[in-house]
């Protein structure tokens, strides 16, 4: 039975994505669920896979092609297939001939050669009569020396010339490769808040010793209550966060226009690094997620982007983000807001400095914190207010209890 492969239903916020990757070809035996495509958007990549057992019929759209929300891209037939047995388009496909001088090759096998910009008389063919098919410019390639495989416009090296063998001393060597949807994405959401909004960024730095304290005291007991799940110093920054955002509602803002909209809840996003880009996944209100709840859904952030598995959903949204570039090592930095959002927390590293506590000088664990800001709707005396508290909670995190 015949089934059309659709790209996934894209929300109104993604207009369309990309052809990343196929990991199936036409005629190659699939299994129900088996990824078929990754498709790129703006925001993540989502995965296409198999609808039954079955094969693949034919490509619709190829790596690197523009797909609209639930636009079709391949064509899907269902029912056991045999590993060898090739499909039939596919066959259909490889039995065309395109002559190029006194060379006849496959379509493929041509396209594959203009872009490696390869002579084709130099390839042996395998194919009914001499003919070149794309397997075989695949074999010339991996298999020919570097001075074989030279663009055809290139002329050849004198025969007394030696072979290269090594990269000379001083030569600069570039790769270039095209920027992903994902990250043209965040290029031009943060070159966006620089040119549309007031960024104004204030510091103050917190002592993290009463929080190491009290993770110290019951992180093992913690861990155990709550079925393996860690206590970390995330879910104190996201709970003081969340007390802070309740009082001064402006930083809780976004602009709209020439609109203001105040958000009666909190949903603030964690920036995650993964291979693809930054990803900013969303813990949805936040004022009635426990500690235990912040650390476990975090944990899950984390470990599914590094795989690509984070719903479009999932980061959509958000009235607040908090970054932490201490994992890195970084100690001091002025982040970037996220529009239309009017605000965002930057952690950092963690780093045992001299302090005067009561006239004496002590070894404490310090962290500066700095709040990057929209001064179109945030003056400077919420904003700076906004981080002492924050720093008070944490400071005293007896107060996040105790809504002091």
């Amino acid at each position: 039975m015949a089934i059309e492969i659709k790209a996934p239903q894209f929300p109104e916020s993604v207009a369309d994505g990309s052809i990343a990757t196929w990991h199936k070809k036409p005629g190659e035996p699939v299994q129900r669920d088996e990824l078929l495509v990754d498709i790129e958007t703006d925001k993540v990549v989502l995965e296409v896979v198999a609808p039954a057992d079955g094969q693949l019929v034919e490509i619709l759209k190829d790596e690197g092609d523009t797909v609209l929300s639930v636009e079709v891209i391949a064509k899907f037939e269902e029912g056991t297939v045999s590993a060898a047995a090739p499909s039939a388009s596919s066959e259909a496909v490889e039995e065309e001939t395109v002559q190029v001088g006194n060379v006849a090759m496959s379509p493929s096998a041509k396209r594959l050669l203009d872009e490696k910009k390869l002579d084709a008389e130099k390839i042996k063919g395998t194919g009914k009569g001499g003919r070149i098919s794309k397997e075989d410019v695949l074999a010339f390639i991996n298999s020919a020396p570097a001075s074989a495989a030279k663009p055809a416009s290139q002329p050849a090296a004198s025969s007394s010339a030696q072979p290269v063998i090594s990269i000379p001393d001083g030569e600069k060597i570039e790769k270039r490769v095209p920027m992903t949807r994902l990250r043209k994405s965040i290029a031009k959401r943060l070159k966006e808040a620089q040119e549309t909004a007031a960024l104004l960024t204030t510091f103050n730095e917190v002592n993290m010793e009463p929080v190491m304290t009290l993770r110290s005291k019951y992180k093992d007991m913690f861990e155990k209550a709550h079925n393996g799940t860690r206590l970390g110093f995330m879910s104190f920054f996201v709970k003081a966060t969340t007390e802070a955002l309740k009082r001064f509602p402006d930083v809780n803002a976004s602009i709209d226009g020439d609109d203001i909209v105040y958000h009666g809840y909190q949903d603030i996003g964690i920036a995650v690094s993964s291979d693809r880009g930054l990803v900013v996944p969303i813990l949805r209100d936040c004022d009635r997620m426990n500690l235990a709840d912040i650390e476990a859904q975090i944990r899950d952030f984390g470990a599914r982007a590094q795989k690509g598995g984070l719903g479009l959903d999932e980061l959509q949204g958000g009235t607040f983000t908090i970054t932490n570039g201490g994992v890195f090592g970084s100690l001091m930095s002025t982040p970037i807001l996220t529009p239309p959002q009017t605000a965002i927390l930057g952690m950092h590293k963690i780093q045992e400095r001299p302090m005067a506590v009561n006239g004496e000088v002590k070894i404490l664990p310090m962290m500066y914190l700095a709040l990057t800001y929209d001064h179109r709707l945030i003056d400077g005396k919420d904003a700076v207010q906004f981080l002492v508290a924050i720093k008070d909670m944490l400071e005293d995190p007896a107060r996040i209890l105790l809504d002091l």
